[in-house]
């Protein structure tokens, strides 16, 4: 019986949705770099619920908006720091936008428009590299090339270098089946209905 229930599973098509989707939970911001002590990490992780349809036009971008004073450092002088360098008062929140979101072999290229003061950085065939549960890509940039400077500290004893690196990741949620099954949850299914069959006896 179990056998046969394989077999008959096995042989179905799987009813997955009509088109390839990225469905989004959550998304993370990092901005790293080096000072003259050392590597530092601020981030920021909040909830963004999206859909993201590949190779149609119904929707085939991602945008939000970044509240910047949001982003933790680990602690409170260089969050303070940051803070000051990107003018939270000034300019609270910033944007990134991915447009024409393409697969490309296993990862994704798109449009990365990212604004953040009064600037805007336009970035075409930008990769995303896909993970099992996300997918996430890296911009390399100076503070000079959205006309911000470095904090420094101490008389110059301090000094944060110039270059940054921002990375983007989405956080997916899994796959849904048109009958509300996860791909996962098929594959265990699979597993369980076909185990007993395989058990020989002498």
């Amino acid at each position: 019986m179990g056998l046969a229930t394989f077999f008959t599973l096995g042989s179905a098509k799987p009813n997955f949705v009509d088109d390839p989707v990225l469905l989004i939970s959550k998304i993370k911001i990092e901005i790293t770099g080096l000072s003259t002590v050392g590597k530092y990490n601020c981030s920021t992780t909040f909830n963004k619920k999206d859909t993201i349809c590949l190779n149609s036009s119904k929707n085939d971008s991602f945008d939000t908006e970044i509240n910047m004073s949001k982003f933790d450092c680990g602690n409170k002088i260089m969050t303070k720091d940051l803070q000051g360098t990107v003018k939270v008062k000034q300019f609270p929140n910033s944007t990134v936008s991915l447009s024409d979101i393409k697969p490309c072999g296993k990862n994704y290229k798109c449009n990365l428009t990212f604004i953040v003061t009064n600037k805007t950085l336009k970035y075409k065939d930008f990769m995303l590299y896909n993970a099992d549960d996300r997918i996430h890509g890296s911009l390399n940039l100076n503070f000079s090339d959205i006309e911000l400077k470095a904090p420094v500290k101490m008389a110059g004893l301090i000094k944060v270098k110039d270059a940054i690196v921002v990375n983007f990741t989405l956080y997916k949620e899994p796959t849904v089946l048109k009958t509300g099954t996860t791909q996962k949850s098929v594959t265990t299914l699979f597993k369980t209905v076909s185990a007993p069959s395989l058990s020989i006896k002498n």
